[in-house]
């Protein structure tokens, strides 16, 4: 990923140059300059090209005057332009810029805060997991080191960066979680890792089996039972909110599923290797706290990821096994493939009996439902407070991370009916994200609280403007901004 710096409007000699410009309206600035410089080549190649300034569009042109190549990139109309524009300009960037080491982009369009989030979208989109490549061409690798953002206020632009940084490397901590293999990143691992958030003041508190038995977690302990690799649960505190303001906590709830095999109720072979990125929900909520915490936010925000590896063996759970989750309810297990919710009630239950939240917002790769319902456009979003789902529903619209809200009911609730306990972990094909949303809700305790089924935005199959293909870290911003906006003055 390259560094970016923020400076004064000046001409690069020689280089890549990066001109951002507007649908419709004349070159200004330094690109006005480039193509004085050109000779008028410049505005005869966009031209040719059909580069309208459109948002969205790009061009790449070569040893046009003396810069190796010159990258127009469009904003879209000025009266229109907004973070998400601006970021996706930056997502355009760094693609075009791979093989070159150091660039300079005209930004002059943009005020301050625009300017950062062209340098955050630059961030987000050139990102790679390569941790495991090791006979990578050359050639193949990306080289840009340095991106120099021309603004016309350098220090507002830095000042604007400062806090994006830190949620982009709660974005990285995300997608590195998600991409690692599972045989490297099981609960333990993924616990000693959460513990990096302490260099950033946030407090974390792992605990394993033995805890976890005296806290009751029948439900969560029933899951991991299958496996070599004990269960965790990791608490992580921030406590931002200034001295004085009494503030009770945002509790956010991840399911961390490191790998999932269906457990007895086994997976078909076929993409299976993809159940590594079952602990996305848990991905999302360390990421976000490591956001939260490097912006160094003015909140007191609680997270809590429950950690485990669903295997088959002489000792997992079988279907028809009845288990006792923290809250004291019994659960039937049908399937033992639907293993996130037991992992989530006996969490939650705890959540909300340690903490006493303002509300509880979980994030699950939890059904394979919510793809069918949604595709991969949108989160599946349940909740029993009509408050908290919208502040969540427009948490996301303003960072592109997309919620749809589904319903719940007493008619689905009754899907989960057991004829020998209090419920059983599914309630057939008919409804499946719903009904275990409703299984979910049974732990809440009558807490505001929002369910993020995020199965079909965990991962993507292709590059977008600011999220290559791969792990997406889907609800890190979100929760960001929600806190932002819902738990944070001024």
């Amino acid at each position: 990923m390259p560094d970016i710096a923020f400076v004064k409007p000046a001409l690069p000699r020689s280089g890549a140059l990066v001109l951002c410009m507007t649908e419709g309206d004349p070159p200004a600035g330094l690109a006005r300059e480039a193509e004085e410089a050109s000779g008028g080549l410049l505005a005869r190649a966009l031209e040719a090209a059909g580069f309208k300034g459109r948002k969205g569009q790009a061009t790449t042109l070569y040893a046009l005057g003396p810069w190796s190549r010159v990258v127009a990139v469009g904003l879209g109309k000025a009266a229109e332009l907004s973070a998400e524009a601006a970021e996706a300009a930056g997502g355009a960037i760094a693609p075009a810029l791979a093989q070159e080491r150091e660039a300079t982009v005209a930004a002059e369009a943009l005020d301050a805060r625009l300017a950062a989030h062209l340098g955050l979208g630059a961030l987000l989109r050139g990102w790679r997991f390569d941790r495991y490549r090791t006979k990578e061409k050359e050639e193949d690798k990306p080289k840009l080191e340095r991106l120099a953002i021309a603004t016309g206020n350098v220090a507002a632009a830095k000042s604007e960066f400062a806090p994006l940084r830190g949620i982009a490397d709660g974005v990285f901590l995300a997608r590195e979680l998600v991409s690692e293999p599972p045989n490297v990143l099981h609960p333990v691992e993924f616990a000693e890792r959460c513990k990096g958030l302490e260099r950033l003041g946030v407090e974390v508190e792992v605990m394993g089996p033995k805890e976890l038995k005296r806290l009751g977690f029948g439900a969560m302990l029933g899951v991991a039972q299958g496996s070599a690799h004990e269960a965790r649960m990791v608490v992580m505190q921030w406590k931002g909110a200034p001295r004085g303001r009494k503030q009770k906590p945002l509790a956010l709830i991840g399911k961390g599923v490191t790998f999932d095999t269906g457990g007895i109720s086994i997976k078909p072979a076929g993409g299976m290797e993809d159940m590594k990125w079952d602990m996305a929900g848990a991905g999302a909520v360390v990421g976000a706290m490591a956001a939260i915490a490097g912006r160094k936010a003015k909140a007191d925000v609680v997270g809590l990821v429950g950690l485990v590896e669903n295997m088959p063996s002489g000792t997992a759970q079988r279907p028809g096994d009845v288990v006792k989750t923290a809250s004291g309810q019994t659960v039937e297990v049908i399937n033992t493939d639907a293993e996130g919710r037991l992992v989530l009630a006996d969490v939650m239950w705890y959540c909300q009996e340690r903490f006493d939240p303002r509300g509880m917002v979980d994030l699950a790769t939890l059904t394979g439902a919510i793809i069918i319902a949604l595709g991969h456009e949108h989160a599946g979003l349940f909740s029993n407070d009509e408050a908290l789902a919208q502040q969540v529903i427009a948490a996301g619209a303003s960072v592109g991370e997309k919620c749809w809200r589904m319903p719940l009911g007493d008619a689905y609730d009754k899907q989960i009916k057991s004829d020998i306990a209090d419920m059983k972990n599914v309630g057939g094909r008919p409804g499946g994200s719903i009904t275990a949303a409703q299984f979910l809700q049974r732990f809440t305790n009558g807490k505001p609280w929002v369910h993020l089924d995020i199965a079909g935005t965990a991962w993507s199959s292709k590059d977008s403007a600011t999220v290559p293909k791969g792990a997406t870290a889907f609800g890190v911003r979100l929760l960001d901004r929600l806190v932002a906006e819902t738990m944070e003055e001024g």
